[in-house]
């Protein structure tokens, strides 16, 4: 979780897998939106960049504070409550482990979440962060109204619509400004039921298609080298707390199979990368069995207590079967130093002029490579496989992509830049990372 005192004792920032890493001039933590417009306006006057640095759970640079650091930690929580249109507006530094708490009281939850949940409301839309559910989409589509802070300082509304600016907003990762509170569409307060089961690779491939469309969650962890996945899937059960035995078998998951078992695997693949498919295949073996059952934000999140970095892609639905039969007989041969499982989930198509859907029924691939592992060779190749079916990376992980490359797979990037440069005529919130990603001619 996210530590204010130790963000602000350290002269230095660095993102949660430490890979990242910044000495930013100042670290601001405004306590009003004000004393936020008042800090932009300074910004400018003084020829100084911006970037709000949320929970630092990105694994590239686009959250990287150059110059001037904001944290938003303190504007959380419920601003208002529309319960007839089942509308709810936070402020955008509340963390989405907090939202289930806060929304319970009022009867309600979000659509959907992912298994981290760590990462402001702010960040989370700001780069896309999505769950899994073929009818659902990311965060970012549970947004109906956004407020900003925009690079004169100035503060705007804007209520979703079919228009430019609204698919500008959907995903944009802190470039037309700095987000200030936000409305989100929200469901009646449910609860989930989680399920796995263990599959050879050709059986789960022929199930999962079936699957997908028969579960409101299904998602699948690949495990490479091995032949073998493990497939789960989550149901709506009716509201109830999660039991105290469930939350103490979680604490012991993650401070004796991660923290313990799991670290130690991976540090033996780290120092002797000839066992990283026997760590692989170990982990394969000892896939758990377990049924959890609670509220829906008790359910979506899992304990990950080992750190790695992590790269992830989005393709078009109808090219999985092929896409992933192709990437699981390659790591068959070779596992390219990584023994974590690949995660594969479904997304709803979306509108958004940076939405990696684009516009697309999509499978999410997601590649990790534990921390102290060299990930540049395994991200190298994961990015020419995923070339062959026109994957485009997450927002919030690692991007090898050039300007080019994005100008290619985003046809609607030219609009986007143009809205950007309106509402950030002197470039206050471009960091480095972006203007390579952005701004390259």
């Amino acid at each position: 979780m996210f530590s204010l005192k130790q963000w602000q004792n350290s002269p230095h920032w660095q993102n949660w897998v430490g890979y990242v890493t910044a000495t930013p001039e100042q670290k601001l933590t405004p306590e009003s939106i004000a004393a936020l417009q008042d800090i932009v306006k300074n910004a400018v006057k003084n020829n100084k960049r911006v970037r709000v640095t949320g929970a630092g759970h990105s694994f590239n640079g686009c959250a990287r504070p150059e110059e001037i650091a904001v944290s938003l930690h303190h504007l959380r929580g419920i601003d208002s409550v529309d319960s007839i249109n089942k509308e709810v507006t936070v402020f955008a530094g509340t963390y989405l482990y907090e939202m289930g708490d806060l929304l319970r009281e009022h009867g309600f939850a979000m659509e959907n979440m992912g298994d981290i949940q760590n990462q402001t409301v702010a960040g989370s839309i700001s780069t896309g962060t999505h769950g899994t559910g073929i009818t659902l989409g990311s965060v970012s589509s549970q947004i109906v109204a956004w407020e900003w802070v925009d690079g004169l300082g100035n503060l705007h509304q804007h209520r979703r619509g079919d228009d430019e600016l609204s698919n500008a907003l959907h995903i944009n990762m802190g470039m037309l400004g700095i987000f200030t509170r936000l409305t989100l569409k929200v469901v009646d307060l449910y609860g989930l039921r989680e399920e796995s089961a263990v599959f050879d690779f050709d059986t789960g491939l022929a199930l999962f298609d079936d699957a997908m469309r028969a579960n409101r969650h299904m998602e699948w962890f690949l495990f490479p080298g091995t032949n073998k996945l493990q497939q789960k899937t989550l149901s709506i059960i009716e509201p109830k707390p999660m039991s105290e035995w469930q939350k103490f078998k979680d604490k012991i998951e993650s401070k004796v199979v991660l923290n313990g078992a799991f670290y130690l695997a991976s540090e033996l693949a780290r120092k002797n990368p000839k066992y990283t498919k026997s760590v692989s295949q170990l982990s394969a073996d000892n896939i758990p069995n377990t049924i959890r059952e609670g509220y829906s934000y008790e359910v979506f999140p899992k304990p990950r207590g080992v750190r790695f970095n992590e790269s992830e892609y989005f393709i078009k639905l109808s090219d999985f079967a092929a896409c992933i039969s192709h990437i699981n007989e390659a790591l068959l041969e070779d596992t390219k130093g990584s023994h974590f499982p690949i995660e594969v989930r479904s997304h709803k198509a979306e509108t958004g002029f940076l939405s990696p859907t684009q516009g697309n029924d999509s499978v999410v691939l997601s590649f990790h490579v534990y921390k102290g592992i060299d990930s540049e060779p395994f991200f190298n190749w994961v990015k020419e496989q995923m070339a062959q079916w026109q994957g485009r990376p997450h927002w919030g992980k690692v991007n090898k992509l050039s300007h080019q490359e994005l100008l290619d797979l985003y046809p609607d990037l030219p609009k986007f830049l143009a809205l950007r440069q309106q509402y950030d005529p002197h470039n206050v919130f471009i960091n480095e990372w972006l203007a390579q990603k952005f701004l390259s001619t």
